[in-house]
């Protein structure tokens, strides 16, 4: 982690929910503690088990947020890309993370004081409305990934989860931007497993892949796989 000079709200280009209270409510810009961290591809920004002391804006790029298992095997619960709240579940409820979350790709954070936040919270309805969204909404995905490690099976997980990356990036065609492993945590299974059905799927003209480049051929049948489990 790279942290960058202290920027001020007002100096932000990305004018968040944060910005808006802070403006709304009259306070200094100076009593938000804010700084912004540059992190590297790969690099963890808050880790499970730590304590939280900071809300952490994702400002550019994309990241993981996933469970740490036994003997590194991890489950990732869903992708994050901007505007997005990091550690958004243990602002309130817990003082450590129950997850981790690394950046798959060059991103940028802002990081609020976390008691400055909270008077925020208390103070500003709009900020609390929106919070309270943010919240439901990571809420809802893990419930999602919940009934999909519970109900389906391997091909329906990896169908499921190109599916998933597809609405993430708004494309039938996009850049793989997990590793085969990582595909296989989103999914709930082993490297080995994610690579034979990834060539099934190939094979039987799901989709089309070359490296990283992926494009789904026939979504219909996708959904289908998926929906069955």
């Amino acid at each position: 982690m790279k942290l960058e000079r202290k920027v001020h709200c007002r100096e932000c280009p990305t004018k968040c929910d944060v910005h808006n209270a802070v403006t709304a409510s009259g306070y200094n810009f100076d009593e938000s503690f804010t700084f912004h961290a540059h992190f590297q591809k790969n690099e963890r920004i808050c880790r499970q088990s730590c304590g939280v002391t900071h809300a952490v804006y994702l400002v550019e790029g994309t990241a993981k947020l996933y469970i740490e298992g036994i003997n590194d095997h991890n489950i990732i619960l869903y992708l994050m890309k901007p505007p997005s709240y990091i550690g958004l579940l243990s602002f309130f409820e817990t003082p450590l993370y129950s997850y981790s979350v690394t950046a798959i790709e060059e991103s940028r954070v802002c990081m609020i004081d976390l008691n400055f936040l909270k008077q925020l919270y208390l103070d500003n309805h709009q900020l609390l409305l929106s919070l309270n969204k943010a919240f439901g909404k990571s809420v809802g995905l893990i419930m999602r990934k919940l009934i999909t490690l519970n109900q389906k099976n391997i091909r329906g997980r990896v169908a499921e989860s190109l599916l998933y990356l597809s609405t993430f990036y708004d494309s039938d065609e996009y850049q793989l931007p997990l590793t085969r492993k990582e595909l296989g945590e989103l999914s709930a299974i082993s490297e080995e497993s994610t690579v034979r059905l990834l060539t099934e799927f190939k094979k039987e003209r799901i989709i089309d892949l070359e490296g990283r480049d992926l494009k789904i051929v026939d979504k219909k049948l996708l959904v289908k796989i998926s929906d069955l489990g």
